[in-house]
């Protein structure tokens, strides 16, 4: 994608640290325009989070080996080292994190933890800096948000933390948001407020996006594409729309067709994926989804399917993803 603002490209990672190399990741590409958001779907396990966390280079070096290239806005990222991977987390690229409680520190308020980040990227002073926290937290909607500046996370509600994170993340305006699963941990409800709210934010401030979530609804409201994962792999990318109406991958289709229309199963079984996402230290020869798919032939379990173009923007692996029956 010419102009992209983030590029991946065959990116590998493997983990090196137990007794045997687990390899998470395997060979994924993605270009992300600016002012654009991909959801990242597919169940626990698929290398979601392992390729979101490559992105600002978060996993051990000491036990992470990362091959391929990742770029963002015109930064070779897998080159970047000391003060300038520092200078980069934050300013360029900035995440939100699953788990704010983990993420955030419990023993400094939100406002001190903003400030800091803040000063450590810009030349202000520190009153500036509380001014532009005071800004952020007006903006993401905390209510009392000079208050809660002064608060420490355990003080402060789910849904609450979840937007000092967001804010947190936004501090130094970066160009591209990492969410993974911001809205997991939250009750339905809430869930429902902090993502109109992030989407409502990213349109605003022309943010570019990746959007880590196990959830079809979810990745519908807040994506313009959707980038399929499974077994360290995107098996399907596409615009939001073909993907949802005519899946091109059995897992895909597969993931579509565990979901309760409209809230209700209508005296019908809710579908299922049958087996287990597969050992990624010993992945099977060919297609990883074929031991789980009905429509499995020989072929497919003989060699790793390449991509295949189904429509404009819209690729599958899949040796039938030019025949896959449409679901009704």
């Amino acid at each position: 994608m010419n102009g992209a603002l983030l590029e991946i490209r065959g990116l590998r990672v493997t983990f090196t640290g137990g007794a045997r190399p687990v390899r998470a990741v395997d060979g994924v590409d993605l270009a992300l325009a600016r002012g654009e958001v991909v959801a990242l779907l597919g169940e626990s396990g698929s290398g979601k989070t392992v390729t979101l966390r490559s992105v600002l280079r978060l996993h051990p070096e000491d036990r992470t080996r990362i091959e391929g290239a990742i770029r963002v806005d015109g930064v070779d990222v897998l080159s970047l080292s000391g003060e300038a991977l520092s200078d980069f987390r934050g300013r360029v690229a900035s995440m939100i994190f699953q788990e704010p409680m983990l993420a955030l520190d419990p023993v400094y308020t939100l406002g001190d933890q903003i400030v800091e980040a803040i000063l450590r990227h810009e030349q202000v002073t520190a009153r500036e800096a509380r001014a532009r926290a005071l800004r952020l937290f007006e903006h993401v909607r905390i209510p009392s948000p000079e208050r809660r500046l002064d608060s420490y996370p355990h003080e402060l509600s789910g849904g609450m933390r979840q937007r000092a994170m967001i804010a947190l993340a936004l501090a130094c305006n970066p160009k591209l948001l990492l969410a993974d699963e911001p809205t997991t941990a939250l009750d339905a409800t809430v869930q429902v407020q902090i993502l109109l709210l992030l989407r409502e934010l990213q349109r605003e401030l022309g943010l570019a996006m990746v959007f880590v979530t196990h959830d079809i609804s979810v990745a519908v409201e807040v994506a313009d594409r959707i980038a399929v994962m499974y077994a360290g792999r995107i098996v399907e990318i596409g615009a939001v729309r073909d993907v949802i109406r005519t899946p091109r991958h059995p897992y895909t289709a597969g993931l579509l067709a565990t979901r309760a229309h409209g809230g209700r199963l209508s005296g019908r079984r809710l579908a299922t994926i049958p087996g287990s996402p597969p050992d990624l230290a010993d992945l099977p020869p060919g297609c990883a989804f074929a031991p789980r798919c009905a429509l499995a032939v020989d072929a497919c379990r003989a060699a790793a399917p390449e991509p295949v173009e189904v429509g404009a923007g819209h690729t599958a692996r899949c040796i039938r993803a030019e025949r896959l029956p449409t679901p009704a």
